[in-house]
């Protein structure tokens, strides 16, 4: 897994000889993990920029009603939303954390305004424009 997280480009052949195992092991070992979805999918990280994207936010919401359905619905809202790359179910003041990619500041305005003022389901929201980020592409080993 870990091998895998680093390069997930990696053919069978180059995993196995990397990890001391039988290239048909190996593959068998994989299939395993994809069907007991710890592996979950294969991914390619793509420039924002390069994409036309400008800016990216966090935006928390409140919810009005703290009822399954309202959660459900603005969960299924939101997660349809194209400028939508996360969705977090937090604790504390807000319910709902959003991470969004957007044009510019002017797109970012109108999808909060579009999107999401216009909904009963909303209390309120924060946003917090992003400035930098930066993601460890591995999870953190833990012994069992």
């Amino acid at each position: 897994i870990e091998a895998l997280q680093n390069n997930a480009r990696l053919t069978n052949k180059e995993l196995a000889a990397k990890i001391n195992l039988a290239p048909s092991s190996c593959l068998a070992r994989m299939r395993t993990l994809v069907k007991a979805k710890i592996i979950r999918g294969y991914h390619a990280e793509i420039s924002a920029a390069a994409m036309g994207i400008g800016l990216e936010a966090l935006i928390a919401v409140r919810l009005t009603k703290h009822a399954r359905t309202s959660y459900q619905r603005m969960w299924t809202h939101i997660m349809a939303l194209p400028e939508v790359l996360a969705l977090m179910h937090v604790s504390g003041a807000f319910d709902l954390q959003a991470h969004v990619a957007m044009r510019d500041v002017t797109h970012l305005r109108d999808f909060i305004m579009d999107s999401l003022a216009t909904r009963q389901e909303v209390d309120r929201f924060e946003t917090s424009i992003i400035y930098r980020s930066e993601r460890h592409m591995q999870l953190p080993r833990y012994i069992k």
